[in-house]
């Protein structure tokens, strides 16, 4: 009720615990904090916040428009819901390297158990999309560097994204993920990688968590939790595939309300009522302390009768 029940710091400290190679940890993304308990529910082991998709839910293409306000306040509504730890997408830390240490702060109070940079020539575009743009490796040294300087807590994880692969090849991509872990990197993420092989390769050259992105549409094929844990990956995020899955049912619902007038046909495949009300933790509402704060719950999470 209201929030999670353990601490950001316990978050943090779980997180580094969990992240080491070949563990093959499943994040998906979230844009709403409603979605947040069910992902907890379902067994998963963390939460990870898209920049894109925080982009692409205020109705903005992911190439940098967004603040480090919104990314905070956000990602922050999310993390307090849940349990699990909650991993932000920093963009490419929003300013200069005085601004990623800000941005480390401002995560750090959202509640955050880590975030990651990048090392794209701000402002940044899609990683998955071609014609990228990437700093030189002093630059993007610097970025991390400030990050890890920043945090007041040791355990939020600073994890260093290079998008290198896509314009330089491998081989560039690995030795820019060997500076950036030099530069105080607790994790690397390698933007774009072709097929396991790179992901292996990539694993044996750091000696800190790697990360993958399954991605629908992308560079990467989707590989499976277990290909990815054989090739050394610590972590895998799945970002935009909860914001997929619900645009492509609303646009569906829209259509058949236009063709055929009603909604009807399309209640079968939505949450129902009760459900909502379960994830809400609607019942704990309504008892806490009644003598000061009481309601009923209409239909004892029943879905018949009003509807809305």
């Amino acid at each position: 009720m209201l929030y999670a029940t353990t601490t950001p710091e316990q978050k943090r400290a779980h997180l580094r615990r969990i992240l080491t190679p070949g563990a093959g940890r499943q994040f998906p993304g979230t844009f709403t904090p409603l979605s947040a308990p069910l992902i907890q529910e379902k067994g998963f082991d963390g939460l990870y916040v898209s920049g894109a998709v925080l982009a692409n839910e205020l109705g903005l293409p992911d190439i940098g428009l967004t603040t480090l306000t919104e990314v905070a306040h956000r990602a922050g509504q999310i993390a307090r819901m849940s349990d699990l730890p909650t991993i932000a997408d920093a963009d490419t830390g929003f300013g200069e390297p005085m601004n990623v240490a800000r941005t480390i702060h401002e995560l750090e109070n959202a509640g955050l158990a880590g975030c990651h940079i990048e090392d794209q020539v701000n402002p940044k575009r899609c990683g998955h999309l071609d014609g990228k743009a990437t700093v030189d490796t002093e630059t993007a040294t610097k970025r991390i560097r400030a990050a890890a300087q920043a945090r007041r807590d040791e355990n939020f994880l600073i994890m260093a994204r290079t998008d290198l692969r896509a314009a330089e090849g491998l081989d560039a991509a690995v030795e820019r993920a060997q500076a950036l872990v030099a530069a105080g990197a607790d994790a690397i993420f390698p933007e774009a990688m072709k097929d396991l092989s790179e992901f292996e390769a990539m694993c044996s050259a750091v000696d800190v968590p790697v990360l993958a992105n399954m991605t629908e549409f992308g560079k990467s094929e989707l590989f499976t939790r277990e290909q990815l844990a054989a090739a050394g990956v610590a972590l895998i995020i799945y970002p935009v595939t909860s914001l997929r899955s619900a645009m492509g049912a609303i646009e569906r619902t829209l259509d058949t309300i236009a063709a055929q007038g009603t909604q009807e046909p399309a209640v079968q495949e939505m949450m129902t009522r009760a459900r909502l009300y379960e994830l809400v933790d609607y019942e704990a509402y309504s008892s806490f302390d009644a003598g000061v704060f009481d309601f009923d719950v209409p239909e004892r999470f029943t879905d018949q009768g009003a509807q809305g």
